[in-house]
C-alpha cells in the first residue's frame, strides 16, 4: 500500500457551519494531536519528520483548519507511538483526566499479547479483591514529575533519612543500554529508550523489595511502564510551578527537549499540561514551589506517614 503523501491527499478547509467557523471536531482533533505531543515531550519539528510531513502541514492540523486523511492521521499516530483510535477519539466533554485515562489504557492493551489480553478481560468480566492498606507497594517510594521538580534531590534526602536505597532510574536505563541517555536517543531512537525503560524499571523492582526511586518526566507516557510502576510502588508527584521547573533545568545546564526552542517556556507550560492528568494518578502529590529541601523533605515525610508508607 502506497504510504500518504501531502501531495496524495491534501489537508483540504473542512466545511464550516458558518463562514470563518471551524469543524469543533476538528479543533478537537488538533488539540488531541498537540496534548500528545507534548506528553511526549517531541516538539512539531521531531513530529513532523516522524510522521514523512511538513511542519506546515502539521501545524494546520494542530490548529483545526483543514480536514485529513486518514493514512495520514495513522501516519501521525504511529509517529505518537499511539493507537489510531487514541487521536481519533472525540472529546469527552472537556474531561482532560478521563482522556488521558482513555489513551493510556488503549496503548496499554494494545501491546498486549494475545493470552494477556484474554487474561485482562476475564478480570475486568470478575470483581477484584481490595488491596489491602498496606502492601508491598508501600516498601517502595517512587517520585515521578517533570525535570526539574527536585525528584533526585528529594529523593536522595528520603532514602538517607529511611536509611534505603536510592535508585535514579535514568542510570539504571543507561546500565542497561550500556549507552548514555543522549547516545540511546540518537543512536537508537525513543522507541528504542522506551523498552531500555521497561527493562530497567523491571530489574530495579526485582532487585530491590524496598527503595526510593526517581523516574524520568516521560515515563509516564508510556502506558505499560507506568502501569507497571503504579503497580509496584507508592508513588508521589513531585510537583512546583513551570517557572521553578524552567529555572531548575536551565541551572542544570539541560533543555532537552527544549533546546533551540524560543519558545521554551510555553513548550514547558504545554507539557506540563497534557501530563498532569497522568501525573494525577500517583498515590500522593507534594509541592515544592518556593519551598526548602528542608521544607519539601517534611511535606513528604507527613505524606508518607499518614499513608502508612
Amino acid at each position: 500500500m502506497r504510504r500518504a503523501t501531502e501531495a496524495t491527499a491534501p489537508l483540504s478547509d473542512a466545511e464550516p457551519r458558518h463562514p470563518g467557523e471551524r469543524d469543533p471536531y476538528l479543533t478537537q482533533l488538533g488539540e488531541r494531536i498537540r496534548s500528545l505531543r507534548a506528553a511526549r515531550g517531541m516538539s512539531r519539528k521531531d513530529l513532523a519528520r516522524g510522521a514523512g510531513v511538513s511542519e506546515r502541514y502539521l501545524a494546520n492540523l494542530e490548529t483545526g483548519t483543514g480536514n485529513a486523511s486518514v493514512l495520514l492521521l495513522r501516519q501521525v499516530a504511529a509517529a505518537l507511538n499511539v493507537p489510531l483510535p487514541v487521536v481519533l477519539a472525540e472529546a469527552d466533554g472537556g474531561n482532560g483526566a478521563r482522556a488521558a485515562e482513555f489513551g493510556q489504557l488503549l496503548q496499554w492493551l494494545a501491546q498486549l499479547p494475545p493470552a494477556d489480553l484474554a487474561r485482562v478481560r476475564e478480570a475486568c468480566r470478575n470483581a477484584l479483591a481490595p488491596s489491602a492498606p498496606f502492601d508491598a507497594r508501600h516498601q517502595r517510594i517512587a517520585l515521578i514529575g517533570l525535570r526539574g521538580a527536585g525528584k533526585s534531590t528529594l529523593g536522595r534526602a528520603l532514602a538517607a533519612a529511611r536509611e534505603l536505597p536510592f535508585v535514579e532510574l535514568n542510570g539504571a536505563i543507561e546500565q542497561e543500554a550500556g549507552a548514555t541517555l543522549s547516545e540511546i536517543h540518537s543512536l537508537y531512537g525513543q522507541a528504542a529508550y522506551r523498552r531500555y525503560e521497561l527493562r530497567a524499571l523491571e530489574r530495579v523492582l526485582r532487585e530491590h523489595e524496598r527503595l526510593v526511586l526517581a523516574t524520568p518526566g516521560s515515563l509516564v507516557s508510556e502506558p505499560a511502564t507506568f502501569n507497571l510502576l503504579l503497580a509496584n510502588c507508592y508513588t508521589v508527584w513531585v510537583k512546583t510551578s513551570p517557572e521553578e521547573h524552567m529555572a531548575r533545568v536551565v541551572a542544570q545546564g539541560d533543555m532537552r527537549p527544549m533546546q533551540g526552542n524560543s519558545e521554551a517556556m510555553a513548550d514547558l507550560r504545554r507539557i506540563l499540561q497534557a501530563r498532569t492528568p497522568l501525573y494525577a494518578r500517583a498515590d500522593a502529590v507534594i509541592d515544592t514551589s518556593g519551598q526548602s529541601l528542608d521544607a519539601s523533605l517534611q511535606a513528604l515525610q507527613t505524606v508518607l506517614q499518614d499513608a502508612g508508607a
